[in-house]
C-alpha cells in the first residue's frame, strides 16, 4: 500500500505542479489590465441602472463579464501570436514564450467564453448573454481576424466591441437597453481610437515590423495627431450627456468637463510636438486610462453611497 501511494504521488504531483506554475500564464492570456477597465464600466452601468439588482446576481453578472472579456483576450492572443512574437511590447506574452501552446489557448478561450455566456444567460437574462456573445464574436472575428491586419480603421470599427461592456452591465441589471447605456457606449467608442493611436505613436516601428496597418504606420504622425484631436474634441460634449439628461449630477458634469479639457490640452500638445518627442504620446496614453476610470467613477459617485453599491461591491470582492 505504501509503495502504491508513493507511485501515485509521483504520478500526480508533477501534473499538479505544472498546472499551478502555469496558472499565471493562463491568467495573463486574459489581458487583465485591459479587461479590468472594461469590466469597471460594466460594473458602474449595472449599479446606476434603474431598479434593484440583487447583490448575488450582480456579482454573478460581473464575474461572467470578467470571464467573457478575458475569453476575448485569450482568443485575441491565440490568433495574434505571430504578431506578438515580433513586437517588444508583447514578445513576453505566454504563447510567444512557449509557456502556453496555441491549442491550449484556443481551448481555454472557447471554454471560458461559452461558460461566461451560459452563466449570464441562465443567472440574469438572455439579452445580456446575447450582447456578451456578440461582443466576444466582434472582438475576435471582426476585429482580430478580419480588421487588424487589413485596414487602418481597425481600431475605429473594432472599438465597438470594447464599448459594449457598459451596455452589457446595464442590460444584465434591467433586461433591456435604453438611451443611457447607448451614451456610455458612445463615450467609450469615441475614447478608444485616441487611446490606442497615442500608444501606437510611440510604438510605430513595432507595428510596422509586425505588418499591422495602424494609423501612424499608414497615414503618418501628422494625420494621426489630427485625428486624435478631432476625437478628443467630439468626446468632450458627448461625455457631458449623462449630466445633460439628468442621469448624473453637477459633480459628474464638472468632472467630465475638467477631464475633457485636460484630454484636449494633451492632444494639442501632442499635435504640436516633434516626431522625435515620444513623451507627449505617452502622456496622452497614460491619461486616457485615468480619464475613462475617473469618468465612470464620477458616474458611480453621482448615485451616492447607497446600500446597494456597498452590498454589490462586498459580494463581488469577497466572493
Amino acid at each position: 500500500m505504501e509503495i502504491a501511494a508513493l507511485l501515485l504521488s509521483h504520478l500526480q504531483l508533477p501534473s499538479w505542479c505544472r498546472f499551478t506554475t502555469r496558472l499565471p500564464d493562463f491568467l495573463a492570456l486574459m489581458k487583465p489590465r485591459v479587461m479590468l477597465l472594461a469590466v469597471f464600466t460594466a460594473f458602474v452601468a449595472s449599479i446606476i441602472a434603474p431598479g434593484h439588482l440583487d447583490p448575488r446576481l450582480g456579482s454573478i453578472a460581473i464575474l461572467a463579464i470578467v470571464a467573457g472579456a478575458g475569453a476575448a483576450g485569450v482568443l485575441n492572443m491565440w490568433y495574434d501570436a505571430d504578431i506578438d512574437a515580433v513586437m517588444c511590447r508583447t514578445a513576453r506574452r505566454p504563447i510567444p514564450r512557449g509557456t502556453v501552446s496555441r491549442v491550449e489557448a484556443l481551448l481555454f478561450g472557447i471554454i471560458l467564453a461559452a461558460s461566461a455566456i451560459a452563466v449570464l444567460g441562465f443567472a440574469l437574462n438572455p439579452m445580456a448573454a446575447a450582447l456578451l456573445a456578440f461582443a466576444i464574436f466582434f472582438y475576435v472575428v471582426i476585429y482580430t481576424i478580419w480588421l487588424t491586419r487589413r485596414t487602418r480603421h481597425n481600431i475605429v470599427i473594432g472599438g465597438a466591441a470594447g464599448a459594449l461592456p457598459p451596455v452589457i452591465g446595464w442590460t444584465a441589471a434591467t433586461g433591456g437597453i435604453g438611451l443611457e447605456p447607448l451614451i456610455f457606449f458612445l463615450i467609450v467608442f469615441l475614447w478608444m481610437p485616441p487611446h490606442f493611436w497615442s500608444l501606437s505613436l510611440y510604438r510605430t516601428d513595432e507595428y510596422a515590423r509586425a505588418g499591422v496597418p495602424m494609423l501612424p504606420v499608414v497615414a503618418g504622425r501628422t494625420e494621426t495627431t489630427r485625428q486624435i484631436l478631432i476625437y478628443g474634441l467630439v468626446l468632450v460634449p458627448v461625455s457631458m450627456l449623462p449630466w445633460a439628461i439628468g442621469l448624473a449630477g453637477m459633480m459628474y458634469g464638472a468632472t467630465a468637463a475638467g477631464c475633457g479639457a485636460t484630454f484636449v490640452v494633451l492632444a494639442l500638445q501632442l499635435r504640436r510636438s516633434s516626431e522625435a518627442d515620444r513623451r507627449a504620446a505617452h502622456r496622452l496614453f497614460a491619461f486616457s486610462i485615468v480619464y475613462l476610470f475617473v469618468l465612470f467613477a464620477a458616474l458611480l459617485a453621482s448615485k451616492g453611497p447607497t446600500d446597494e453599491i456597498i452590498d454589490l461591491a462586498k459580494t463581488t470582492l469577497w466572493r
